[in-house]
């Protein structure tokens, strides 16, 4: 069998099977979505972090102005696209069939991802590969959580999907990619900013390869992004009468560049000549950018409306300012951050929060007996040993990547290489945008470190269908129904 790139990425899925074929693929879909459950089922109830309950709590508003012309003054800060889009599932009764939902758009994003590599006999590397990310990493933590947070890493995967793999794809399953791809971009700015930044990547790499229909395929991925950031725009312009990408967002950066130490010195040298709305704060500017925005008497909090619209106005030529006096301190303290997010990854950001019952009661009215029958209420769950052994996963993962290094430079099978690509360059993105540009917490991080088992396990996959596929060849007058799918 040639090893050359055009061999591996010639592979074409075989047309669709009819009957019980078709079943056992869908079942394996479900037991996949039912597998990453389990955090939830544990814990009796979906797991619910302080942001959960705003998103659960503004698609009513948005809903309301979008579909029904009845605006308010006040819609919220978090992204109101992931709100309305879970809205049909809880309709403020109960979080159950929004992580459903997100169970499974994820089991059928990774099994696309697995049939790419394994068009032949997908089950049961597919099962095997969803028990192993299901117990050992946090993708099942996360598709257990009301956040926006599991859509980012299958934003990632979709774009794998389309610029790499778009031939094992059907016509409705293009369209589905996308839908879930545009989504998940629209859901969160994070995934907007890393979704962006990876086209560009790819488009490049395209380019340096002299591949145009790659290019091509980059730019129509890309298109999802523009649709996604102008879906942002029009919703904001027709709730706030002024078009934006983040609405009434916090100033994230304001408060990083002030918390890394240059944003301080700048206001030090310069409030006494200029007017900005934070010079009213300068004695009591946090070091610490969570302070900074959610302490109850912080600058953000404790800001009025007046004074909150100015801080957001101000907040990009302050830190462009910033920028320019103290360049090298502040690039310096921003690569410190993203390290330090690169390898924050655990999942102690999950306790109970005192806020999350505050809010039941206008939220999910009813629900919060259900909440304090469950484990997190009571910060019951084992946090600690889940970070300990998604950590070690981790590091087996990176040394079995690494295993495949050879394999990888000997064949340059265009697939794994792909989303190898796409992987790598998502989680280090991930850490600078979040570390860098926002603040440091273990479940920024934590939510998109799946990947590299993820990774880890469709390059084994890989490596065995190729050689499986070598051995049947070659037996092919002695395995009857060899190439027979399951």
């Amino acid at each position: 069998m040639s090893s050359s790139v055009a061999d591996y990425t010639s592979i074409r899925p075989v047309p669709e099977p009819a009957g019980a074929q078709i079943l056992w693929r869908w079942l394996a879909v479900v037991v996949g979505a039912l597998l990453t459950l389990w955090p939830a089922l544990y814990n009796r109830y979906p797991l619910l972090y302080p942001d959960s309950m705003t998103y659960l709590a503004d698609g009513t508003p948005v809903a309301r102005a979008v579909f029904l012309h009845q605006l308010s003054d006040y819609y919220g800060m978090r992204s109101f696209i992931y709100s309305l889009g879970i809205l049909p599932f809880h309709r403020n009764l109960t979080p159950w069939p929004v992580i459903a939902l997100q169970a499974v758009l994820t089991a059928f994003v990774i099994w696309l991802v697995v049939r790419s590599f394994r068009p032949r006999r997908t089950v049961l590397p597919y099962l095997a590969l969803m028990v192993l990310l299901s117990a050992l990493s946090s993708v099942s933590w996360f598709v257990s959580l009301v956040l926006p947070d599991i859509l980012g890493p299958l934003v990632y995967l979709c774009i794998y999907l389309l610029v790499y793999a778009r031939d094992t794809l059907s016509l409705p399953e293009r369209l589905a990619v996308s839908l879930i791809a545009w989504w998940g971009i629209a859901s969160h700015a994070t995934h907007l900013v890393v979704a962006a930044g990876l086209c560009v990547l790819l488009g490049a790499l395209a380019l340096a390869q002299r591949r145009p229909h790659r290019l091509w395929l980059t730019v129509q991925a890309a298109a999802l992004v523009l649709l996604a950031a102008m879906a942002q725009l029009a919703l904001h312009a027709y709730l706030y009468g002024e078009a934006s990408l983040n609405g009434e967002r916090p100033p994230f950066l304001m408060a990083r560049v002030i918390a890394d130490g240059p944003g301080r010195w700048y206001l030090e040298q310069h409030c006494g000549r200029t007017r900005l709305a934070i010079c009213q704060y300068l004695g009591r500017l946090p070091d610490n950018a969570d302070d900074f925005l959610w302490k109850p008497d912080s600058v953000w909090q404790s800001a009025d409306t007046e004074t909150a619209t100015r801080l957001r106005a101000e907040e990009m030529p302050f830190v462009l300012a910033t920028l320019r006096a103290y360049p090298r301190q502040q690039l310096t303290r921003s690569a410190e951050n993203s390290w330090e997010q690169l390898h924050t990854i655990g999942l102690w950001d999950l306790d109970a929060s005192d806020w999350v019952l505050e809010e039941f009661d206008s939220t999910l009215p009813g629900g919060r007996s259900s909440y304090l029958r469950g484990r997190q209420a009571h910060n019951a769950l084992p946090f600690d040993l889940f970070s300990s052994i998604q950590a070690w996963t981790v590091v087996a993962s990176l040394a079995l990547i690494a295993a495949f290094v050879p394999w990888s430079w000997r064949r340059r099978p265009a697939r794994p290489i792909g989303l190898a690509v796409i992987v790598v360059s998502t989680v280090i993105g991930n850490a600078f945008v979040t570390g860098a540009m926002s603040m440091v917490e273990e479940r920024f991080e934590a939510r998109i470190i799946w990947l590299l088992p993820l990774l880890a396990g469709t390059l084994l996959i890989a490596w065995q269908g190729r050689s499986s596929t070598g051995r049947l060849r070659m037996g092919a007058t002695t395995i009857p129904g060899g190439e027979r799918l399951i």
